[in-house]
């Protein structure tokens, strides 16, 4: 049987806003954390992270789903769409302390997601033909992705 490899792709990083919390809705504790920018990079495509949002729901059982929707805009200027989904969970006090904006390790958590990009025909075209994980990493107000090609 053929074991999948990992191939790293990029970091991302995130700027991100203070959360915009809707409280407790039918399917959990909703809220949403506007992406303010950042910057990607990686042996073969780099440059801007423009604008997006995460919404976030927290699940009766503490799982944080995180659904993020942004663009990246690379070095040579191709818009390049990003739709992230993902989840996040741990014990309830390293929880509290991400949410209340602290910087958190990482292995106190547990923080993975599956990027898909929606890249125009061209030289990033190749991004729409395979499958990408990422970790997550959440800091104050911002968060680090590092994202592999699954081979």
């Amino acid at each position: 049987m053929l074991q999948p490899a990992l191939e790293f792709l990029c970091e991302i990083r995130c700027e991100l806003a203070p959360p915009l919390e809707f409280g407790s809705t039918y399917s959990g504790f909703r809220r949403v954390v506007d992406i303010q920018g950042g910057v990607f990079s990686g042996p073969a495509l780099r440059g801007a992270v423009r604008g997006g949002s995460d919404w976030q729901v927290t699940r009766n059982d503490g799982v944080i789903e995180l659904q993020a929707h942004y663009v990246l805009v690379t070095d040579d200027g191709v818009p390049i769409q990003v739709r992230n989904r993902g989840l996040r969970h741990g014990p309830e006090e390293a929880l509290r302390r991400i949410a209340a904006g602290e910087n958190v390790d990482t292995r106190e958590y547990y923080c993975r997601t599956t990027p898909v990009f929606d890249a125009p025909s061209g030289k990033y075209d190749w991004l729409n033909r395979s499958v990408f994980v990422a970790t997550a990493q959440r800091f104050a107000t911002s968060i680090c992705l590092h994202v592999y090609r699954v081979g």
